[in-house]
């Protein structure tokens, strides 16, 4: 009975040292302090892939969500990637008909949680965060073939994410063509790309996930971000449009010699970067006329600014069959590093 006893105690000890290890020492998330970098690939190979960049480093690991999930693939080209309570969103584009599909993953880890597919997600092409455990996903729905003239066969849509449950749990009827969003309180701002979109600037109710009103806007409207003073930016065409979100009113309209390419909002929320005519170029929200200055003297295929350390981050992609690269900026416009990262890197997300 004693030795029994004493076997006991001895059991119980090493029970409550195992536990006390596990709760004490977590497990550290791989991808903690960085950016995911979206490689699109070669569309007809299905061949995207998400990298990861750390701060301190210039080496990239590379197709994570392959390594996290080795049973599991993309297949497809990445188009978007955002997060929500610790939970990511990876839009999958795939050349073939109903096999687009957003892996939900965890964040930090990149492991699989949910497959959201076909017919809830056709052609998915950008994801924001629109509360708590919810995000939007704007899709193209079928897409055509030119034969008719147009390539946007049917009107698009938003996907309305429940992560609580990994489902689609509305789709709210969109616009040909939707594609940009911004989320500014509780409204979200949705338009359309430029190639061939709808000329309708639309709000949601991101509480009711109802269609709150539609303005003409003239030409095709893409939202890019709010800046600093709680303004919206748009981009209209040659244009970079600055609206009062709550009164709808154009407050300023800066007009380029060309369709800007990529641009983005800096990390003072003050200063905007874009591509024009092979060279990088910046201007403030104060800005009168179109002009700016010039960052750098080359163009790059995308744009990012890191919220932490205000580096510029440009990728190049020489051509959809080999890796390409993506390139960082002090935000005075001193290069610090050119990293090689995979096929195609198309988009950032930093963390």
């Amino acid at each position: 009975m004693k030795n029994q006893l004493t076997k006991s105690i001895a059991i119980g000890l090493v029970a409550l040292s195992v536990w006390n290890c596990k709760t004490s020492d977590p497990e550290l998330m791989p991808y903690e302090s960085g950016v995911f970098i979206l490689n699109s690939g070669n569309f007809s190979s299905n061949n995207g892939t998400v990298s990861f960049l750390s701060r301190n480093s210039n080496t990239v690991a590379t197709n994570i969500f392959q390594t996290a999930n080795p049973s599991l693939a993309l297949s497809g080209g990445v188009q978007g990637y955002t997060e929500v309570n610790g939970k990511g969103l990876i839009l999958v584009d795939n050349s073939t008909t109903g096999q687009d599909k957003v892996e939900i993953v965890e964040a930090g880890t990149f492991v699989s949680r949910a497959t959201l597919k076909t017919p809830d997600i056709e052609n998915p092409r950008q994801v924001i965060q629109a509360g708590p455990n919810k995000a939007y996903i704007s899709c193209w729905d079928v897409s055509g073939d030119f034969s008719n003239g147009t390539f946007y066969k049917d009107p698009g849509y938003i996907a309305v994410v429940d992560l609580n449950t990994g489902t689609v749990s509305k789709k709210i009827p969109a616009v040909k063509g939707v594609e940009r969003m911004v989320l500014v309180g509780t409204e979200v701002f949705v338009g359309s790309t430029g190639y061939s979109g709808d000329k309708t600037l639309m709000i949601i109710d991101a509480n009711t996930d109802a269609v709150k009103e539609k303005i003409d806007f003239g030409t095709t409207p893409e939202p890019i971000a709010l800046d600093g003073d709680s303004r919206l930016w748009i981009l209209a065409g040659k244009d970079m449009v600055r609206i009062n979100p709550q009164s709808r009113l154009v407050e300023k309209r800066l007009t380029f010699s060309a369709v800007p390419g990529s641009v983005t909002l800096g990390a003072d929320k003050r200063t905007f970067y874009y591509i024009l005519s092979g060279k990088t170029y910046r201007f403030t929200v104060d800005a009168n006329t179109s002009a700016g200055s010039v960052f750098v003297n080359r163009s790059f295929s995308a744009l990012g600014v890191d919220p932490q350390t205000k580096r510029v981050y440009g990728s190049v992609i020489p051509s959809y069959a080999q890796a390409g690269y993506v390139l960082r900026y002090e935000d005075g416009g001193s290069l610090v590093d050119s990293v090689k990262a995979e096929i195609a890197p198309s988009g950032f997300y930093f963390r």
